[in-house]
């Protein structure tokens, strides 16, 4: 006789859960990188979310800190050398086991590891101040850029674009000390939260302006200047990707130069694309070759088309 499905069989709800736990354990046998087993042994993205909210803290003092802290205002020294001690002890720890995904690290002794994991992130600590002074510049091109602004802490606060610039900025110099896997969760976690993708690889100068923060996609071979300033949907991508993993490591997206202004829905692709100085690119722009400095771009006789219920023929606008 052949296997009895579910509905042959009397049904036992009991039964019926032991048979698929049985089935799925089985599945975990295929070998297959998703049936790693062993999730001790990989970043935790919890705690990965509570360094991020941690590093907040310590990069925005006056406007993350607990509230709940009996330090936060009495003792501001005690108060930052709590959360900093927190995320070199939760930092070095996520690092160390993000370290084992390396060939350099992968049969190295615990205390080599260890050693290296401390070492990039004291390392890292030690760049905060640097990441403050390029996101200070951030605050003010928000304010400067966008009418809506009121405030400083306006931005800080509420603006999602910030949100994702200050995750960003933080990865991308730990993705810069060669920190494996982390950067990236980092950057998918202020992704999920805001609908801005930046890759922790995209390099961006100061004083940039993401207004409305939806939609936004920055690959992790670009290269921004200064004063550029970004709207909602735009995407600075890679012109192909068929030739797949070969090209990790290549130039596969946009330089923009200072001072550039890219207005909504517009798409600019490929590694040899060079957006000049002083350009705007209008709205849903799709671009695939380098513009002059100073230039402007639009798109030629875009039309709306309009038609009334009573009304015929059909008018265009």
């Amino acid at each position: 006789m052949g296997m009895q499905t579910v509905h042959e069989r009397t049904f036992n709800i009991k039964d019926e859960a032991g048979d698929v736990v049985q089935q799925i354990l089985r599945d975990y046998q295929g070998g297959r990188a998703i049936d790693r087993l062993s999730a001790s042994r990989e970043p935790d993205r919890n705690t990965i979310a509570k360094i991020i909210q941690e590093l907040f803290q310590i990069v925005y003092p006056g406007y993350y800190m607990d509230p709940e802290s009996s330090v936060r205002v009495f003792n501001m020294d005690a108060s930052i050398s709590t959360l900093v001690d927190d995320v070199i002890i939760n930092l070095s720890e996520q690092i160390g086991i993000a370290l084992r995904y390396t060939d350099e690290f992968h049969t190295k002794s615990e205390e080599s590891v260890r050693e290296e994991s401390q070492r990039v992130t004291i390392e890292f600590m030690h760049r905060i101040p640097h990441v403050r002074e390029y996101l200070d510049t951030d605050v003010q091109a928000m304010l400067d850029g966008d009418p809506a602004a009121y405030s400083k802490s306006e931005i800080i606060l509420c603006y999602p674009g910030l949100y994702a610039m200050t995750v960003y900025r933080l990865a991308h110099e730990l993705y810069l000390l060669k920190v494996p896997l982390i950067p990236r969760m980092m950057t998918e976690f202020a992704h999920d939260k805001t609908g801005v993708d930046i890759h922790p690889g995209a390099s961006i100068g100061k004083y940039f302006m993401i207004d409305h923060a939806t939609g936004i996609v920055i690959g992790e071979t670009t290269i921004i200047g200064c004063h550029v300033k970004v709207y909602q949907g735009v995407t600075i991508g890679a012109l192909s990707t068929r030739a797949g993993h070969s090209l990790q490591g290549k130039k596969r997206h946009p330089t923009i130069e200072d001072n550039v202004t890219i207005y909504s829905g517009a798409s600019i692709l490929g590694g040899d694309t060079v957006i000049g100085h002083d350009v705007v690119i209008g709205g849903n722009c799709f671009i695939t070759a380098s513009i002059a400095p100073r230039s402007r771009v639009n798109v030629k006789n875009q039309e709306s088309l309009l038609q009334k219920d009573d009304e015929d023929p059909l008018m265009w606008i």
